[in-house]
C-alpha cells in the first residue's frame, strides 16, 4: 500500500511551498502546519525516535490503548483493546480487541496483527526497543511470551510490574499496531517490511499518509472510515520551515493555520497581530543542570547545595528563555504520574557564597562545556556571573552538540547544562536514569544513565526505591513513592533539574482544539476544527 500524492494534492502542496504570500486564507477543511520536521530518519514505528516522525506515527497509527489529547489528566483509555484484566499475580495483562475496526487498506484490525506488531518490533531491536524488550522480551523468547487468539492477545511478563508502567509503555510510538498482511506483502528479504515502512504507513489511525518529501512537507488525508469518527481536517499539510521568523510571517499573512517553532521574540511579536493567538502547553523535556562528581570541587555537599542558589530561576524565565521555559525543579515534568511541583531552592547568591566559603572552594575555576545553542550558552553565561559573585570562576568552552554529548558519555563535563526527553509516558523514564545508578564504575559504561554519565553514586535506597516503584500495582501508591524518592533526590542529589519546557504554538484564531500532546504525547490532528 503505497500512499502516493493525488494531482490536487500536489498543487495544494506545491502552491504552499511556492508561492504562499498568494493565499489569504487556508481552506475551510484543511489544516496548514509550519514546522521543523528535517529530523524525520524513519516513519516505521518499530524505529521512529525523534519529535517529528512521532508525530506522523501519532496521527496514522492507533496503539492498544492511548492517552486523550484533551485530558491528559486522565492517563491512559482504551483503544484497539476495549479492555484488558491482569492476572492474580501481576504476571500476565490480556487484552480484549475492539472489533469492527479496519485498517487503512480495508483490512480488520485482528489481535494477531497487534501481537505480530509487537513481536516484530522486538525482533527488529531498533533504537525504542527497549521500551518493550524492559519487560524481558527478547527476539528469541517473543512469540511465547506475547500471545493471540481470535479475540485477545496476552502479555507473558517477566516480573510482575505495576500495570500503570507496562500500559504507559504501551501508549509510546513503538507499540502502534501495524497492518501484517500489507507490511509482509511489501517485506525485502527478513526486514520484516522495515524498508517500505520507512517511506510509507500500514495504520488505523485517523489520517492516513498522503505523502511524505524528506525536508519539504507531510501531507495527511483523513480516514473516513476511523473508529472513533472521521476528522473534521480532511486534509493535513506539515511544511518544514525551520526559521522563526519564516513562520511567523507566513501565520500573519494567513498561510498557514499553525507555527510551531516560534522563538521567544516572535512569539512576542505574534501576539500583537490581529487575527492570531499564542497558545503554550508544558512539555516533557527537563532543563537540568549536571554537576560531575568527578570534580574535587562539584564533589563537595556545600558546593552542590550552593549551586542550587546561584541559578536566577525567575530571571532567567522572564527574559532569555520567556516563554519557551517555566522554573521546574524535580525530574518528572508536571504532567506525569507522581510529578512534583515543590520548588525547594532560591536564587540566593549570598546563602551560596555563605556554602563555598565554608567548604573552603572560594577561588576555584571549573572549566566546563556546553553546546553551541543560544539558550544553552545564555545559561551558562548566567551562571557564570552569578558563580563569580559566589567566589568561583567558571570558564565555558563551546562545542558542537555531538562534541558535548561524547565528551558528557565519556564523564568528562564537569558542569552540563541541557535538556533531557522523556523516552515513554511513564514516570520510570526519568527516574530510572536521574535516580538510578546500581554500577557508578568506570568500567560500567552505563551512558543512558545521567546519574552515571555524572558520576553519581546513588544511594542504595535510591535505587531500591526506583526499582520498587515499577512493581507496585495500586497506581496511588506509585504515584506517592515516585514523590518521595524525589523529594530525597531533591534533598541530594547533584544533578539538578531547573526548567521545563513549554511549547508556545501560534495559531490563526480560526482553530479550535489544537493540542500539541502535552508532556506525554505527541501532537494530533483528529480533533482540530476551524470556526469563524
Amino acid at each position: 500500500m503505497k500512499h502516493l500524492l493525488t494531482p490536487r494534492a500536489i498543487l495544494l502542496a506545491s502552491a504552499l511551498a511556492i508561492a504562499p504570500a498568494a493565499w489569504a486564507e487556508t481552506p475551510a477543511d484543511t489544516l496548514v502546519v509550519a514546522a521543523a520536521i528535517d529530523d524525520i530518519i524513519s516513519l516505521d514505528p518499530a524505529q521512529s525516535f525523534e519529535f517529528s516522525g512521532n508525530d506522523v506515527n501519532q496521527n496514522t497509527y492507533d496503539r492498544l490503548v492511548d492517552f486523550d489529547p484533551l485530558d491528559m489528566e486522565a492517563g491512559f483509555k482504551p483503544s484497539l483493546a476495549e479492555s484488558w484484566e491482569v492476572s492474580e499475580d501481576g504476571m500476565s495483562i490480556t487484552f480484549t480487541m475492539r472489533q469492527g475496526v479496519t485498517f487503512h487498506s480495508g483490512n480488520p484490525v485482528r489481535a494477531e496483527d497487534a501481537a505480530w506488531s509487537l513481536q516484530r518490533a522486538v525482533k527488529l531491536d531498533k533504537t525504542p526497543a527497549f521500551i518493550l524488550t524492559q519487560f524481558g522480551f527478547t527476539a528469541d523468547n517473543v512469540e511465547e511470551k506475547i500471545t493471540f487468539d481470535d479475540t485477545s492477545l496476552t502479555l507473558h511478563l517477566d516480573k510482575p510490574y505495576a500495570p500503570t508502567f507496562v500500559l504507559n509503555c504501551l501508549t509510546a510510538n513503538i507499540a502502534s499496531v501495524v497492518d501484517k498482511e500489507t507490511v509482509m506483502a511489501n517485506a525485502q528479504g527478513d526486514d520484516l517490511g522495515n524498508t517500505w515502512l520507512n517511506t510509507n504507513e500500514a495504520g488505523s489511525g485517523p489520517y492516513v499518509l498522503a505523502g511524505w518529501r524528506p525536508n519539504e512537507a507531510v501531507q495527511f488525508t483523513a480516514y473516513e472510515d476511523y473508529f472513533q469518527g472521521a476528522p473534521a481536517m480532511k486534509r493535513v499539510v506539515v511544511r518544514n520551515v525551520a526559521e522563526s521568523s519564516a513562520q511567523r510571517l507566513l501565520l500573519e499573512q494567513g498561510d498557514i493555520d499553525a507555527a510551531r517553532n516560534l522563538s521567544p521574540t516572535d512569539v512576542e511579536s505574534v501576539g500583537a497581530v490581529e487575527g492570531v493567538k499564542i497558545q503554550d502547553e508544558p512539555r516533557g523535556r527537563i532543563l537540568y543542570m549536571g554537576l560531575n562528581q568527578k570534580d574535587p570541587v562539584l564533589s563537595n555537599p556545600q558546593v552542590i547545595e550552593a549551586m542550587k542558589h546561584l541559578v536566577d530561576y525567575d530571571g532567567i524565565a522572564n527574559s532569555f528563555l520567556k516563554g519557551t521555559f517555566v522554573p521546574h525543579q524535580s525530574f518528572l515534568p508536571k504532567g506525569y504520574l507522581g510529578a512534583l511541583e515543590d520548588m525547594p531552592w532560591t536564587y540566593d547568591v549570598a546563602k551560596a557564597k555563605a556554602l563555598i566559603d565554608e567548604a573552603g572552594m572560594s577561588g576555584k575555576t571549573i572549566t566546563t562545556k556546553v553546546r553551541d545553542l543560544r539558550e544553552y550558552v545564555d545559561v551558562a553565561q548566567a551562571l557564570q556571573a552569578s558563580m563569580a559573585e559566589a567566589g568561583l570562576t567558571l570558564e565555558i568552552q563551546q562545542m558542537t552538540g555531538a562534541q558535548v554529548l561524547d565528551a558528557y558519555r565519556a564523564r568528562d563535563v564537569p558542569i552540563f547544562l541541557g535538556e533531557w526527553g522523556p523516552d515513554y509516558s511513564d514516570p520510570n523514564t526519568n527516574a530510572a536514569t536521574f535516580a538510578y545508578n546500581p554500577d557508578n564504575s568506570d568500567e560500567a559504561q552505563a551512558t543512558g544513565l545521567l546519574a552515571w554519565r555524572n558520576a553519581y553514586e546513588v544511594p542504595a535506597e535510591m535505587n531500591e526505591a526506583t526499582v520498587a516503584a515499577t512493581l507496585e500495582q495500586d497506581a496511588d501508591k506509585r504515584a506517592q513513592m515516585y514523590i518521595d524518592i524525589q523529594k530525597q533526590y531533591q534533598a541530594e542529589a547533584p544533578i539538578v533539574p531547573l526548567f521545563q519546557r513549554v511549547e508556545n504554538t501560534g495559531l490563526r484564531d480560526t482553530v479550535q482544539n489544537w493540542n500539541s500532546g502535552g508532556s506525554v504525547t505527541s501532537v494530533m490532528y483528529r480533533q482540530v476544527t476551524k470556526g469563524e
